[in-house]
């Protein structure tokens, strides 16, 4: 009975732990996959900063219990649940879960957590369809790049447009 206990905190101790890791919770109804399923779905969310755990809903209780940024995560704990955590950039993770769940035609997402906010479905489905953390940054380095040029182009301006008013200044002899 106590390796029993043992093992259950050490569950809680590392569900604990990737919690403060992760930015992201999703809860999905695993019932009536199978283990090669499951295996494909955490290769597909390994390759994208996220892990899945299977575990029972009272371990995930304990992990959560005192943790106010999950606290709200505990109104989706009822029936079959496998917890995705994700870690940094959020998108490609929950895409992949996406895709996996219309690949398989099994399993739903019952809801998640995401900086501290209980998401629902249409939310959940508008965060797989932003862009990647890189793709903005390369949008934003090319507005910045355009911006630049055109400061650049203006400025290269000012002399020769200077110059101009100089030169007319001096051709209508005006002191």
């Amino acid at each position: 009975m106590g390796r029993t206990l043992e093992s259950k905190q050490k569950i809680v101790e590392e569900l604990k732990e990737l919690l403060g890791k992760s930015e992201m919770a999703l809860v999905i109804d695993y019932q009536g996959l199978s283990i090669k399923e499951m295996s494909d779905l955490r290769t597909r969310l390994q390759e994208n900063n996220g892990i899945c755990k299977v575990t029972k809903n009272t371990l995930m209780n304990l992990a959560i219990d005192g943790n106010s940024a999950w606290q709200d995560l505990q109104s989706l704990l009822t029936g079959t649940n496998a917890f995705v955590l994700i870690q940094g950039d959020v998108g490609p993770a929950v895409k992949a879960v996406q895709n996996f769940q219309k690949d398989t035609k099994k399993s739903e997402t019952k809801g998640g957590l995401y900086e501290g906010k209980l998401l629902s479905q249409d939310e959940i489905k508008a965060i797989a369809n932003l862009p990647s953390r890189e793709a903005l940054m390369a949008q934003i380095a090319g507005a910045l790049n355009g911006l630049t040029t055109k400061v650049a182009v203006g400025i290269n301006e000012v002399p020769s447009g200077l110059a101009r008013s100089l030169k007319q200044h001096a051709d209508s002899g005006k002191s």
